[in-house]
């Protein structure tokens, strides 16, 4: 059965899609059956993997209306060899339609019950706030990933998701957990950048991945050619960095991870 990592932070700029996409295709080419989830209606992470999100025929909206299965709105991505179900600015509508389905923040994980068996892996990129969509992701996933920005207000607004996450678990998904932290546009020359390291690694220990996500103009670059970075620039630092991301995630995940709270470096 898949393992289900949501990427989720409701502060925007962080890195979270660029996560999402590139992460979901280093996996991939660890030989991992990959399944990335676009929950996200700005559609980026669908746009990132190279499909025209206005030319798609069904999208994760219609998959969490039932108007349609998930099987029957995937795309395959060739070049990154992953399957996608892609969104665009019709997800904006689901916000309110949700409140009136029933099992409203279940409807994500209804909706891959039926094809966990046949992932390794499924990834979900959240939308930059913290709404329904962001709860069936959390319900839906055993696991989330918390991309940080290594700039001045990092830490800011961690708590209001902490705080969602452990509302989650009381309410629809009591063992979703904190895969990691993920430090993203790392510069080590610059001082802010690495008193922001610093305060993470004091706040949340072992949840910090060990790979920093630096800031790199290839990794920028990438997604306006529908590619990820290492099918973009695979030389590149951005590239190295996601591939050794996902052999920390892959390693990670052969081992349980601590359900960590903010205010503390050791696991519960």
């Amino acid at each position: 059965m898949a393992t289900i990592i949501a990427i989720a932070n409701q502060k925007g700029g962080v890195g979270k899609t660029t996560t999402a996409v590139n992460l979901a295709a280093c996996l991939s080419a660890l030989r991992q059956n990959v399944l990335l989830i676009d929950l996200d209606p700005q559609g980026n992470a669908t746009m990132g993997c190279g499909v025209d999100k206005h030319a798609v025929a069904a999208t994760s909206y219609d998959v969490l209306l039932g108007e349609a299965t998930l099987t029957d709105a995937l795309q395959w991505i060739e070049k990154a060899q992953l399957q996608l179900l892609p969104a665009n600015g019709d997800l904006t509508a689901a916000e309110i339609n949700l409140l009136e389905t029933e099992n409203a923040p279940g409807r994500l994980r209804a909706a891959l019950a039926p094809v966990e068996w046949n992932f390794d892996i499924i990834m979900i990129d959240c939308p930059p706030s913290l709404n329904m969509l962001t709860v069936n992701a959390l319900t839906a996933a055993h696991s989330v990933i918390v991309p940080v920005q290594c700039e001045y207000y990092a830490l800011e607004g961690l708590s209001a998701l902490l705080d969602t996450i452990e509302k989650v678990r009381k309410s629809t998904n009591p063992d979703l957990r904190i895969e990691g932290v993920l430090r993203t546009m790392f510069d080590p020359r610059n001082r802010l950048a690495n008193e922001v390291s610093a305060q993470l690694l004091e706040h949340f220990g072992k949840a910090v991945f060990e790979t920093l996500i630096p800031r790199n103009v290839r990794l920028a670059e990438a997604p306006s050619y529908g590619l990820p970075i290492i099918h973009y620039d695979d030389g590149s630092r951005g590239a190295q960095s996601y591939r050794d991301l996902a052999k920390e995630v892959r390693k990670r995940l052969r081992r349980p991870a601590a359900k960590t709270t903010t205010g503390s470096g050791k696991k519960p």
